[in-house]
């Protein structure tokens, strides 16, 4: 009776750990931004014309996935005040510090396919020469990059550019 008794605890014991789920495993890592990459662009201290296209060239890495929807970010605005929230050790050659008269500012939002653990872009970029207003300034600008994995972690990279006209 005793060695029945022992075999259904064990029985009753094994049956109760195999029904535990295992836990999932969770995301504790950021994203990464690579600029290392052959034919990156822009990087630190680039310059970018207006009335041209360019083509943004970085990779995008996770441990687990990148985000699908609003994966990533650009924010371009001018840097006429000598700012700082740039993440290159880098220092660019900056322009007088003035006022903005008609700046050129642009964010803009964009996807990364689901269930990539890897992405390089291959956009295409147009920065207008002006709007209504006129030609927009030319001077000093960041160009900042944002990216959020399907987490929700995110980083960041703050890039210090020209923007010029020809």
């Amino acid at each position: 009776m005793k060695n029945i008794k022992i075999l259904l605890a064990v029985i009753l014991l094994s049956s109760f750990m195999s029904s535990c789920e295992k836990e999932e495993e969770i995301d504790k890592e950021k994203p990464s931004i690579d600029l290392t990459i052959p034919d990156v662009f822009p990087l630190n201290c680039d310059t970018i014309y207006f009335g041209e296209s360019f083509e943004l060239k970085v990779l995008f890495t996770d441990n687990a996935e990148l985000g699908s929807n609003k994966a990533f970010s650009i924010d371009i605005h001018n840097n006429f005040d000598h700012h700082s929230h740039s993440t290159e050790v880098t220092e660019c050659n900056l322009g007088s510090i003035k006022s903005p008269v008609n700046p050129f500012t642009s964010i803009n939002d964009y996807d990364i396919p689901i269930g990539e653990k890897e992405y390089q872009t291959n956009l295409s970029i147009t920065i207008p020469s002006g709007n209504e207003e006129g030609l927009y300034d030319d001077g000093d600008y960041h160009f900042f990059i944002s990216l959020t994995d399907k987490e929700g972690w995110s980083a960041q990279k703050g890039l210090s550019i020209k923007m010029l006209h020809r």
